[in-house]
């Protein structure tokens, strides 16, 4: 039997084909089209790299129901397309300086560029989605499209919890359900639909994606504030400064009183935060117990991704599934 380091390696390996083909596709915007200020931001912010994991679960779930890698490529590219776009738009609101270790396109260039880049970017998503042969492309659309609609609404959310004194969990859960959890879950769902999965295998498929992404959200919170820049690609503690009611501020709110719950509530985008502020408010989060109550919450959510696929047919493609959670999720502690 090979060992659980062996095992890592060898998924690791195939991971990365899979990235590679990905990347392949890709590489169709890496030419020097026109007019510059619309794709010139694009190709600068799709050769940056990044994990691809959003296609990479989109084709594994076509194929863990038996689905062929070249029925499902050109929607797992447009899925990733649809998830840069949130990153142009995002990194513009959230008036982020770097992004996957380089600096945002509206610091690169300005912000019109950037909005008009992340516009374009979603048009051409669709474009080539089209291009997806299957029998199944209007549920294909159908899901597509509601997953474009429910991240600008858990953006919405997001900035409207700024200004908000009072986010409850329930609130957060939400918002990040549609924020993140509906692109990673559509990534699934629509990997089975091109697949032909079975209603129960798509029931399951979506219900991966959304655990997936509720631990995958939780642990982009706990990175902010655990993180290292250099690895992270962005800078650290940028929503304590951004005012942003994340799992970790919710949970220390529910924890703490006093002289730590009155700092905490005076947390406002619209004032500038000293790094002194920032880890003063790192430090509440440890000692409110809200740092080890996030650990408990995604490894919770990444086994619940892993249970919801138990019924897939045994496959590599399953495996992968199986092993993708616990190597994204719990590979910072």
């Amino acid at each position: 039997m090979l060992k659980k380091s062996d095992k890592d390696q060898i998924f690791e390996k195939i991971y990365n084909s899979y990235k590679l083909f990905v990347e392949k596709q890709l590489k169709v915007f890496n030419g020097n089209r026109t007019p510059y200020t619309v794709y010139s931001p694009i190709k600068y912010i799709l050769s940056a790299g990044g994990k691809r994991f959003r296609p990479i679960l989109l084709l594994l779930a076509c194929e863990a129901v038996g689905g062929k890698l070249s029925e499902a490529i050109y929607a797992a590219v447009a899925i990733e397309m649809l998830h840069n776009f949130t990153l142009i738009h995002d990194d513009v609101m959230d008036h982020a300086e770097l992004r996957r270790g380089r600096l945002t396109i509206h610091k690169k260039w300005d912000e019109n560029t950037a909005i008009l880049a992340g516009d374009e970017m979603i048009a051409q998503s669709y474009k080539v989605l089209l291009k997806t042969k299957s029998s199944a492309l209007k549920p294909v659309l159908h899901v597509y499209t509601d997953a474009l609609v429910q991240v600008c609404e858990g953006q919405g959310l997001d900035k409207e919890f700024e200004s908000k004194k009072n986010v409850s969990l329930a609130d957060y859960f939400k918002m990040i359900s549609k924020k993140t959890g509906r692109v990673i879950s559509a990534s699934t769902e629509i990997g089975g639909i091109v697949g032909g999965g079975s209603k129960k295998q798509l029931i399951a498929l979506r219900k991966y994606g959304e655990c997936f992404g509720k631990a995958f959200q939780i642990m982009d919170d706990l990175l902010d504030v655990v993180g290292i820049t250099k690895q992270f690609g962005k800078k650290i503690g940028g929503d304590i400064k951004e005012g942003k009611k994340t799992y970790l501020f919710i949970k220390a709110m529910e924890k703490v009183r006093g002289s730590d719950r009155k700092f905490l509530l005076s947390i406002s985008p619209s004032v500038k935060l000293s790094e002194v502020f920032v880890n003063r408010t790192k430090k509440i989060y440890f000692q409110s117990g809200a740092i080890a109550e996030a650990k408990k919450e995604i490894l919770k959510n990444t086994r619940k991704a892993q249970q919801a696929i138990d019924l897939l047919p045994s496959s590599n493609a399953k495996s992968l599934l199986m092993w993708l959670p616990r190597q994204f999720l719990e590979r910072t502690f």
